[in-house]
């Protein structure tokens, strides 16, 4: 029996992944336990978590591999510094020091942090390196329900990398071309991130999120200035604009005299400028996307595409790429920001290195729908919850579901915290807030009183499988929140002219569909389909709710509030349960009440997390 663990840490989204065989056995994100949003540090948390869930010690594993390789970071580092010296100077002289110290000698620091994991395995021996794309393709590959695909990454930068192609057969995966730093689509979209107020590496999302409420205004502005975009979807930036490579900042001054003012601060109010920038880079992005997949068809012949890296969470444009049909199928890595780079890691070892046999698929992907983080057994979880002061019933599971179901058809919130916790970015109905996506006014509860959140945030809605199609344009599989469809004509409402004629977020407060706390001011919706087989209490609550209301979707968001990570334990949910506005929460087959609660512990949870 084989095990390797794979690593990701250092930069951001830090997490674990084993495999046993080949076979996922876990993966989870250090800061699931840290509670520390997007926690770089070393995962032990998540390291310890492995093991134990595979019921093995340190010395059982065979290789623990890394997601990439810090020598070639370095060159990358120095060749930049020396393309555009003497600019960039004070960038050089405060990262220089952090590189020597930590960074260059990486083997040694990840040595004495995994001596801290067990001081007597023999580590240096385990201890091996991949590099940051072949990490991403192979998390994409490997794990899709495909014998044979084309695979694209796309992100900020590995170590010289930010565009890739590869082509996976079998247990081989071949890397076939690359578009290398400072060129990347990742980071372009991260300087709007950054020049539009938002956090660079965690506010990537809320640009999606807002670009329909804008008019792409600056996109022609974006190619003549910025991208210089060819027909295959190669591209070049020009970096007179940015300040990515030797300052500390992502724009530049010309940058911003090239779209009319300083970037929006933090926290202040957005404006249509800032809409129509974001509606501007998303359908750029969109463009070189399109035109690289169709291209890629073109040249390989493959109608499967894999997509991986922190673009592929770009789910508006993956709904466009399937749409587009130049692939037939197309699959994408639940995890595919850094932390999927362990999974990639550990992957790329097992078929690469040690040549190991990957079984057929039989149609599915071997991701376990992504709950591949701990669970919690009943008696623990009473356990935890009675020493929190919390107040619950213990129901059966049928009973459980019949009053969450009946719960969320009365328009309460939900907690909802079941079975092993999800692996990447998004919460899919394991560690989940739920509401009724029938009520037009449980989108705006859930962002102001619930989650502490931007106003015009969109949710998702989950849906049962068999019952996409007569809901959205879209009938796929779509299990991991990666794609959005519009919502189908017959379920929508026109606007009228006095409405068409409300500002941005005004808008969203109009019902435009039969499910308007789901639906996006232009109609379309990040879909989750929901599986029977990976996760079967989740699909019993969807059912039970059909039968309540004759509506087969649900609101499904993530279990924390604005710059919280996701809920990890049952007392993170009791706590987040305390500090908001949440109704109902079930944990396990433990059910509570808001009102049933000790006022005592309700806990001021608004501020209690730096904001993302």
């Amino acid at each position: 029996m084989k095990y390797v663990l794979g690593i990701s840490a250092y930069y951001h989204d830090s997490a674990a992944a084993l495999l046993r065989d080949g076979e996922i056995v876990a993966a989870a994100q250090e800061e699931r336990f840290s509670r520390r949003k997007h926690d770089a540090r070393f995962p032990h948390h998540a390291v310890a978590y492995c093991l134990a869930e595979a019921g093995i010690g340190a010395a059982d594993l065979d290789h623990v591999a890394f997601y990439d390789k810090p020598f070639l970071k370095f060159e990358r580092l120095l060749e930049t510094y020396l393309a555009f010296a003497p600019r960039g100077f004070r960038s050089f002289r405060i990262a220089i020091p952090v590189w020597l110290r930590e960074k260059l000698f990486l083997k040694d620091l990840l040595i004495r942090e995994l001596k801290k994991v067990d001081a007597g395995a023999p580590w240096f021996e385990k201890l091996l390196f991949g590099e940051h794309h072949l990490s991403h393709a192979a998390s994409a590959f490997y794990p899709s329900p495909f014998e044979e695909a084309a695979v694209l990454t796309l992100d900020g930068v590995g170590e010289w990398a930010t565009s890739s192609l590869a082509i996976g057969r079998g247990n081989r995966l071949e890397m076939q071309r690359e578009i290398h730093f400072p060129h990347s689509i990742g980071l372009l979209y991260s300087a709007f991130t950054y020049y539009t107020g938002f956090k660079v590496n965690s506010g990537e999302y809320k640009v999606m999120g807002l670009a329909p409420y804008g008019e792409p205004k600056y996109a022609d502005l974006i190619l003549e200035h910025l991208l210089d975009l060819k027909e295959d979807g190669s591209f070049r930036l020009d970096q007179q604009y940015f300040d990515y490579c030797t300052g500390l900042t992502m724009t530049n001054a010309k940058f911003a005299e090239l779209f009319g003012g300083p970037r929006r601060k933090p926290e202040e109010l957005l404006t249509q400028k800032h809409m129509d920038l974001a509606a501007s880079v998303q359908k750029v992005t969109e463009e070189v996307m399109l035109r690289l997949t169709r291209s890629v068809a073109r040249e390989t012949g493959q109608q499967n595409l894999c997509l991986a890296g922190g673009v592929a969470l770009n789910c508006v444009a993956n709904g466009k790429i399937l749409r587009d049909g130049a692939f037939r199928r197309i699959w994408i890595q639940p995890a595919a920001g850094d932390a999927g780079g362990a999974l990639g890691a550990a992957l790329s070892t097992y078929y690469g290195m040690l040549e190991g046999e990957r079984t057929r698929s039989n149609g599915h992907d071997r991701m376990r729908g992504a709950y591949l983080g701990p669970a919690f057994a009943q008696h623990d979880i009473e356990q935890r919850l009675t020493a929190a002061g919390a107040k619950f019933d213990r129901l059966s599971e049928a009973d459980m579901i019949a009053r969450a179901a009946r719960d969320l058809a009365d328009g309460k919130a939900l907690g909802w915290f079941q079975g092993r916790m999800e692996f990447g970015p998004r919460a899919l109905g394991g560690r989940s807030i739920l509401g009724d996506a029938r009520s037009p006014t449980m989108q705006k509860m859930l962002n102001l009183k619930v989650k502490y959140r931007e106003s015009f945030r969109p949710f998702a809605p989950a849906v049962l499988r068999e019952d996409v199609a007569d809901w959205f344009e879209l009938d796929d599989d779509s299990p991991y929140m990666l794609l959005v469809a519009d919502v189908v004509r017959n379920r929508r409402r026109a606007m009228t002219e006095a409405e068409q004629a409300l500002f941005g977020i005004d808008k969203l407060n109009v019902p435009r569909s039969d499910i308007p706390a789901v639906t996006h001011v232009d109609y379309s919706a990040r879909v989750q389909t929901v599986h029977e087989d990976t996760n079967p209490r989740y699909y019993a609550l969807l059912r039970q709710f059909k039968q309540l209301t004759g509506c087969p979707v649900i609101v499904n968001t993530s279990f924390n509030v604005r710059g919280e990570p996701i809920v990890g334990s049952p007392e993170d949910a009791f706590r987040c349960f305390m500090g908001t506005e949440i109704d109902v929460l079930t944990v396990g087959n433990c059910y509570l009440e808001k009102l049933r609660q000790s006022p005592s512990l309700k806990v001021d949870y608004k501020d209690a997390f730096e904001l993302d």
